[in-house]
């Protein structure tokens, strides 16, 4: 079982949602953490709450669209703490709505924030990992990487890019020390959208906690757990339906609701915020 006590650890997205219970989870295991978000004032909040914790905590503002902004992030994170053993990266945005209604600046920000960096903070941080023979990335995927959601077009397709591209990694330094792990959410409870609107899922596709979701990134980094969906339903049949029987597992999403949920989710999000994403 791999420790995390004394680790250095990247997490992005880390002034709200999912992001704030990794960041307690982590700590909660002897973790020393450097949280990156574009707000300053959120993770000043998120940082107060894990004084108790007695590990070091430190805030990087940054905007992860922005290449220069990653690369000095990158920079200052290793002068402020050394090596970086764990990178964690979870921030994201979803572009509800339909893909013709989205502006283009909408749709490449999405791509920018959710694969590419990724790619980049890793293309940044691995080479140091690879030296030391030592190190975790793991990548904060969805179960829209293995069955598009309608109405979330630009989302899924990042997701499933992150997905597959943490997986080549994965098979191409299988024997470098360095470890990849992918977790899958479902629709996340008590955070976001569901906070927000009270809005249920339909049964078939399920949903979590962001609780459930941080304890899963601890196990997959004690336990090198490759990739895990984590999730109220088992799907791992429909996932391999989707594979096999594309026209069945379409007739299924629309026969369970879950196209018109996604409608729905989507109206009212542009309702309230006319058309802006979500980013932690």
């Amino acid at each position: 079982m791999s420790e995390i006590a004394n680790r250095n650890v990247v997490i992005t997205g880390g002034s709200r949602g999912i992001g704030v219970h990794l960041a307690h989870a982590f700590a909660g295991q002897g973790a020393h953490l450097a949280l990156v978000a574009r707000s300053q004032e959120g993770l000043q909040n998120v940082a107060a709450q894990l004084e108790n914790y007695g590990t070091t905590v430190a805030v990087f503002p940054a905007d992860l669209a922005l290449e220069q902004e990653r690369v000095q992030l990158v920079r200052d994170i290793r002068q402020r703490f050394g090596p970086i053993d764990i990178l964690v990266n979870n921030a994201g945005l979803e572009s509800d709505g339909p893909f013709t209604d989205l502006s283009w600046a909408t749709i490449r920000r999405t791509v920018e924030v959710n694969l590419l960096a990724p790619m980049a903070l890793t293309h940044h941080i691995l080479p140091e990992m690879l030296v030391r023979n030592h190190g975790h990335l793991v990548n904060i995927s969805s179960i829209a990487a293995k069955s598009g959601a309608a109405y979330d077009a630009v989302y899924g397709g990042t997701k499933a890019g992150l997905a597959e591209w943490t997986r080549a990694l994965r098979l191409e330094l299988h024997d470098t020390g360095v470890r990849f792990s992918t977790i899958m959410p479902g629709y996340v409870r008590e955070t976001g959208m569901f906070a927000k609107f009270g809005v249920k899922a339909p049964w078939l596709p399920g949903s979590c906690s962001p609780d459930q979701v941080a304890r899963a990134v601890i196990r997959a980094v004690q336990k090198n757990t490759r990739e895990r969906v984590v999730n109220s339903q088992p799907l791992r049949w429909y996932f391999a339906l989707n594979d096999l029987w594309p026209a069945l597992a379409d007739w299924i999403q629309q026969a369970i609701g879950a196209i018109d949920f996604q409608r729905e989710k989507s109206e009212r999000l542009r309702q309230t915020t006319q058309g802006t994403t979500d980013e932690s």
